[in-house]
């Protein structure tokens, strides 16, 4: 997936109320969207380089929109709105292996009064939810790690797929990691257990589990390898 136009460079500041961050650019301070509800662990230190669209909306309140933070000498994609884009872009062009049997590909498609699941994917024979989730988060060298805060959203989606597999349908949890420096995956239950343990539940109740990081530049951001899981 290309970024409409390279991406303008600049300094970390800080983040702050969650969906806004300062940037120093060109000399200035700048205030930009913050497209991430986690926590961001370990990526928003003062002085981070940092990479952001600006936006031609007159409408918009933020003109610009944060996209990449340079830690660690890595690039790390933050846009969660973005991860859909990217998958449904790697789903068209069949760059998902054990994905490419299905054709068609609803997004957003509903599954219960209280449950929309990022996609349906289907072919003349089987139906499959899947749902994405962005992994930002790595505290341990080439291990990537989710949820980096407390989901309970993300809880309920796993419940909802258990649910979804019981009824025959495929169900699919996969995670994109926005960074090309991890080896493997796991699930941080330290900072939310009732996740990893609805996690295991999933797996043992036959949802597919798939992760796959990213090759990105300020240019693009396209799927990579995959990844594996580990406990």
């Amino acid at each position: 997936m290309k970024f409409k136009e390279r991406l303008l460079q600049g300094k970390l500041i800080k983040r702050y109320k969650r969906f806004f961050v300062d940037i120093k650019y060109k000399n200035k301070t700048i205030t930009a969207h913050c497209p991430n509800s986690g926590s961001m662990m370990g990526l928003i230190d003062i002085g981070n380089t940092v990479f952001f669209s600006k936006s031609d909306n007159p409408k918009r309140k933020l003109k610009y929109t944060l996209q990449i933070i340079k830690s660690n000498k890595k690039l790390v994609g933050i846009n969660t709105h973005l991860t859909n884009k990217i998958i449904l872009d790697s789903l068209n062009k069949k760059k998902i292996k054990s994905l490419d049997k299905f054709n068609n590909i609803k997004p957003e498609v509903k599954f219960s009064d209280k449950t929309r699941f990022d996609f349906l994917i289907s072919n003349n024979k089987k139906e499959c939810f899947l749902e994405v989730k962005n992994v930002t988060l790595s505290r341990q060298n080439r291990v990537a790690e989710f949820p980096d805060s407390i989901t309970s959203r993300g809880t309920k989606h796993l419940n909802e797929l258990i649910r979804a597999k019981k009824m025959g349908y495929e169900s699919c949890l996969l995670f994109l990691i926005q960074r090309d420096d991890c080896k493997y995956i796991k699930i941080a239950e330290d900072i939310d257990k009732s996740y990893k343990k609805a996690f295991d539940l999933a797996l043992n109740s036959g949802v597919k589990i798939l992760c796959y990081d990213c090759k990105l530049n300020d240019e693009e951001i396209r799927i990579n390898n995959q990844i594996y899981y580990g406990k």
